[in-house]
């Protein structure tokens, strides 16, 4: 069966924004140039332009036209053998923040009560039907949605005494503090299971990414744990693929550059200088 016209007309576009023939920031020729272009009508053409923009490939300005989206600024979370992903960890999130000089803002959580039921009752070692509290928290940097991260805990740490868990306000200290103060439950160690994976409807959305499964999305999927060797918690972050990189430093390595460039593989064969 053969390819509809506008989605050949689409496939031609992309090809030009990824292989930088038409740059980020550049302007899409206008509606009456792509017709003339591709001997196409207008609805094929706007049918074609639709395509590139629900994918997030171009934006429109209204009375200016239509222009390739700007590319995303990477962040570089650097990972250690101490916080790992740094998951949960406000402290070790705002320092790497400053550091890198941009702007970070966290949404205040929304809360939501549910029963446990399946693998998350499985994973918090609850019984099937026990409630728990979830915390959910929305990332920025610089404006840019950047992460979007959910926390279970046992209600039972709520009827304890644990009562902030269910206010929708963050703490500044993160709520694993707040329960080793309020109920001196301590947090020993975490097992982070690392998965990659098309995103859900709800992330394509918020994170604004191309309903194709095109970018990926890396979830981290963290279950602390307590000095009885009970879980704690269970933490789930997803980080898309498309603003976020990963680095992992051991041993005695030199300082590497604020900002790494998207993996480029006709550069990995360049050789590589050391910063001044």
């Amino acid at each position: 069966m053969a390819e509809p016209m506008y989605r050949r007309i689409a496939e031609d576009l992309r090809q030009k924004i990824e292989s930088g023939e038409l740059g980020h920031g550049d302007q899409l020729p206008t509606e009456l140039e792509l017709r003339e272009l591709y001997d196409a009508s207008r609805n094929t053409v706007r049918d074609a332009v639709k395509w590139l923009t629900t994918r997030g490939m171009v934006r429109s300005r209204p009375g200016q036209g239509t222009f390739v989206a700007e590319k995303i600024a990477p962040f570089v979370t650097t990972l250690d053998l101490e916080t790992g992903f740094g998951v949960n960890d406000d402290v070790a999130y705002q320092s790497e923040i400053k550091a890198r000089q941009r702007k970070a803002a966290v949404s205040h959580p929304t809360i939501e009560i549910r029963q446990a039921t399946g693998d998350l009752a499985s994973e918090l070692h609850l019984e099937p039907g026990s409630a728990v509290v979830i915390r959910h928290q929305e990332r920025f940097i610089d404006g840019t949605p950047w992460s979007l991260q959910h926390t279970f805990y046992p209600m039972q740490y709520v009827d304890a005494g644990a009562r902030r868990l269910i206010d929708a306000k963050d703490m500044p200290d993160g709520a694993v503090r707040y329960l080793q103060d309020t109920l001196d439950i301590e947090q020993v160690g975490w097992r982070d299971k690392i998965t990659v994976r098309a995103p859900e409807t709800t992330e394509t959305t918020f994170f604004k990414l191309p309903d194709d499964g095109r970018v990926a999305v890396v979830e981290i999927h963290r279950i602390a744990f307590e000095k009885s060797g009970e879980p704690l918690r269970l933490t789930i972050t997803a980080y898309p693929a498309d603003r976020n990189q990963f680095v992992m430093n051991v041993g005695r390595v030199p300082r590497e550059p604020e900002v790494i460039p998207p993996f480029n593989a006709e550069d990995s064969a360049r050789p590589r200088t050391s910063p001044d």
